[in-house]
């Protein structure tokens, strides 16, 4: 497993663990890898040190913060973080996770094959855009959700 330091085009930074270097730029190429905070696909890695441990007899002295390490998402920083977590505690009480199927789900309520109701979930970049091209009413959340389907 690799870890790295990535920022989007909005120079928003995070972090993200991949199975190895390959695996990033598969999931890169592919438009898997999005910004967490606007959703941009348009992510590259970051400058990034590595943590390397000090000798076990040497005494360990407090590490600083890297300034160029990203914050973490729980805490918001600014009015619109504060806004957006918000949106997403709303979201969450308010409508129902279908997680991977949600395509699947908007589409068959919009067809009128199941009961009308407030969803939330991941979809592929293709699927989303082909739900948009049928008319059915979606949009992209600015968070990515809590819960996770596997």
């Amino acid at each position: 497993m690799i870890r790295y330091a990535l920022k989007c085009d909005q120079n928003h930074m995070f972090e993200s663990w991949f199975q190895n270097a390959a695996a990033y730029d598969g999931l890169r190429a592919a438009g898997h890898v999005t910004c967490p905070e606007c959703g941009s696909a348009k992510v590259e890695k970051s400058l990034m040190a590595p943590k390397v441990r000090p000798a076990r007899s040497v005494a360990t002295a407090p590490v600083a913060a890297n300034p160029a390490t990203p914050t973490t998402l729980a805490a918001p920083s600014s009015e619109i973080e504060a806004e957006i977590a918000r949106l997403r505690a709303r979201v969450e009480a308010e409508s129902e996770y279908v997680g991977g199927s949600f395509a699947r789900e908007a589409r068959a309520m919009h067809l009128g094959d199941a009961p009308e109701r407030s969803i939330y979930g991941e979809a592929k970049l293709a699927d989303a855009r082909e739900l948009l091209e049928d008319g059915v009413p979606v949009m992209p959340l600015p968070f990515t959700p809590t819960r996770k389907s596997n």
